[in-house]
Formats: structure tokens, sequence, C-alpha cells
């Protein structure tokens, strides 16, 4: 018997329309065959599953592909942690009881139970002994260590442990509790250091590490960015006090405090100094003291056993837009002289009460801690130019820096 000859019965532009089905059909199959290949090449790079154990195939956790997709530049952060470790050491403060609460204030005084909790280094009232512990960065091969002052304010005894293990005690030489910064001594030479950054170059939105000891956690490393710069939070008491905090998102908790905030090329940016907390852990940002006020401030300790400080001798408050209009002026942003102090530096140089002041030595002011840090920064003796709004009209003025006078906040 003859098979019917269904082929007979197909038109010729039938037949260009079958033809074409069955191409389109055979490289399917094609790219199928390839994208299985691929996935058995891939199969070797996968995260392990475990042994089936006899449980039915359709039960058991296939394996995970991984595609080895390069790293995006900017997010490896392993040279910036290598360079920064060697250079942070584990502090632990001591004190023997009643020695410990001289001249320090009450638990209902100390603004750092805000930031850190009710037993932030063992909690601060009493006459009982306390031990605690923080960060520190070595900031020269010689053994002199920067660290917060109140990490070891209340100690008689302090140890610094370093990231090889080596434990040392430490002297300490001079604080400054209005910038909340200390220095210690450890008898060691050829100690690893950091290269200090330039924090004035330091930009919102740039990459930052944290390295410390969180909860006695030694070399601990953490990422984030930069939110903010000139921050004011409270923290020291005002007056005297310099707050002008690097804020940055990077986890930061007890026992960072003295660490260092390293920028990408492992550079030292800034010591971390505290977290906005009402729980005593991390609760989404933290703040940095910028390394060229520390700079200033520790090589001054370092030298003298204390930080000599220049003062321009005025009271200051910051230009919103309300008080603009109440002044009678264009801008929203300055530092409003509000008083002058008999005998200061502003005084002696001619500057006036209601002076707004919008730059010095060039660089825009736009904020209480901006000009409170550029200020600081400066030594007694030296001149600065203050650029300051009078009556509507710009004015440079050459300000000579004394130190603080009696009278002066």
């Amino acid at each position: 018997m003859v098979s019917p000859d269904f082929s007979a019965s197909i038109k010729p532009k039938g037949m260009k329309q079958f033809l074409l089905l069955i191409g389109a059909a055979v490289i399917g199959g094609i790219i199928t065959l390839g994208g299985l290949h691929l996935l058995t090449d891939l199969s070797a790079d996968t995260l392990p599953t475990g042994a089936s154990n006899g449980v039915p195939a359709r039960m058991v956790k296939q394996p995970v592909t991984r595609l080895n997709v390069p790293a995006v530049p900017g997010f490896n952060f392993v040279d910036a942690a290598d360079r920064a470790m060697p250079a942070v050491v584990h502090i632990t403060a001591k004190s023997g009881g009643e020695s410990a609460n001289n001249g320090r204030p009450n638990d209902s005084d100390n603004p750092f139970r805000y930031f850190f909790g009710d037993d932030f280094l063992g909690g601060f009232g009493g006459d009982r002994p306390r031990q605690g512990s923080g960060s520190g960065v070595i900031y020269t091969a010689d053994g002199y260590v920067i660290t917060n002052n109140h990490v070891v304010e209340f100690a008689d005894e302090v140890e610094v442990s370093l990231y090889d293990n080596r434990t040392f005690a430490a002297e300490v030489i001079g604080t400054d509790p209005k910038s909340d910064l200390a220095v210690l001594k450890i008898k060691e030479n050829g100690l690893p250091t950091m290269e200090l950054a330039n924090s004035d170059n330091l930009d919102i939105g740039e990459w930052v590490l944290a390295v410390g000891n969180p909860f006695e956690l030694n070399s601990t490393v953490t990422a984030g960015i930069v939110s903010a710069k000139g921050r004011n939070i409270s923290l020291l008491g005002g007056g005297e006090a310099i707050e002008s905090f690097i804020q940055t998102d990077a986890a930061v908790n007890p026992g960072n405090s003295g660490g260092a905030l390293v920028d990408q090329a492992g550079r030292l940016v800034g010591i971390n100094t505290a977290i906005a907390t009402r729980t005593g852990v991390f609760q989404g940002y933290s703040f940095a003291i910028p390394i060229n006020l520390v700079k200033r401030i520790v090589d001054d300790i370092i030298k003298f056993g204390s930080y000599q400080r220049a003062f321009l001798g005025v009271s200051i408050s910051e230009l919103d837009s309300e008080y603009a209009e109440e002044l009678g002026v264009d801008i929203n942003q300055g530092v409003v002289i509000e008083k002058l102090f008999n005998g200061g530096s502003a005084q002696y140089a001619g500057l006036l009460e209601k002076d707004i002041v919008i730059a010095i030595d060039g660089e825009q002011v736009k904020s209480v801690p901006q000009l409170q840090e550029k200020v600081g920064r400066a030594r007694v003796g030296d001149t600065v130019i203050l650029t300051v709004l009078r009556r509507g009209k710009e004015k440079d003025i050459p300000v000579q820096l004394k130190a603080q006078m009696k009278d002066d906040e």
C-alpha cells in the first residue's frame, strides 16, 4: 500500500512558511543546547548544598550559580583596611575608685550617657573601681597615640594593645576636654602609622571606613559614607567647646571611641568620637573629629602638654533666614558677632557687634562650627583675614589672634 503523499497538497507559498518554521525550531534548539552547556561550565562555581541523604531529588536544594562579575571600582576597601588596621590600638582604662571621680561630672551631668548609654565605661557615678575600653590611633612611630578624652579621663591606669597583640603600659601626656582629645605615650619605636589626609577635602557622599574595637572585638572595620560636615551635636557642653564633626553612617559602637576614620586610600581623616543613640548602640549616625583639627591640638599637647588655643574674643550666633530679615540683609548663611570681649582679638582688630562673618582666609563660612574649627586650627599670634558683611558691604579685616582672656567664652 502506498502511503498518502501529504506534501502534494502543500502549495508553494505554504511550503516557504513551513521551511521557515522548521528553521526557527532548529535555531531555537541550538540556543537551548548552548545555554545548557554554559550552565554546566558555571556549575563548578556554586554554593555548597550538601549531600541528598536519600531525599527525593525534587526536595534537594539545587546549586545556586554565581556569575564572576568584577568588583565595581570604589567598593573594594581591602587596601585601605590593610593600611589602617596595624595603626589602630585597643585601649583599656582602669580606675581604683575614689580618684576616678576627681574633677569629673556626675551621672546626670555627663553628656556621654546620651551618646553611649548608662553602662558606658562601667558607669560614671560612685566611688567603685571602674574599667572601660576604647580605641586609639598610633600618631608617631616613637609611641604617641591619639584617643578620646572620655576614654581615659577617669583612669589612673591605661594599657595599650597593638595589632600584633603586644601590650604596653601607657602614660597620659595631656588631654583637651573641649575637643574630647587625649594623647598617650608608650615606650616603643618603629610603630606603624597612617598617612594623614586633608579633612577639608573630604566630600559629602564619599566612602569612609571606621576602624576600632567595638564590644572588645579587636580590629573591626565598617564602611559608610560621609553624611555631613561641620556638625555640632552639643556633646561637649558649648561655650569653649569645638564641635565641627564629620558625620557618617559607618557603624560605630562603644569601644570604637578614639579609633580611626579612614578614606579609601587608607589615610586618616578623623577620630571617631560619638554616636547618636537612645539605646547605647549604633542607630544610624556616628561622628568623628576632623584630622586637620586633631593634628593642631595633638601637636600642641605633645610639645607643651596642653592645647595652646587662640581665641577671637567674641560671642557668636548663626545666621538664618529669620535673623537675616531682622538684620535687613540679603544672605541667609554666616556667623553674627553678638558680643566683643574687652581687650580681645576681635575688638583690637576693629570688628563690631552685628558684623556677619562670611569667610575666613578666603574660605566661605556658613556656620558656627566652621568658624570655630578654622580659628581652633590657628595658633596664638597668627593673623587671619575675616571677611564680614557690615551695613550691606563686604569688608576684609585682619585679626591677630591672642590667647584666651579671662572674660572670653
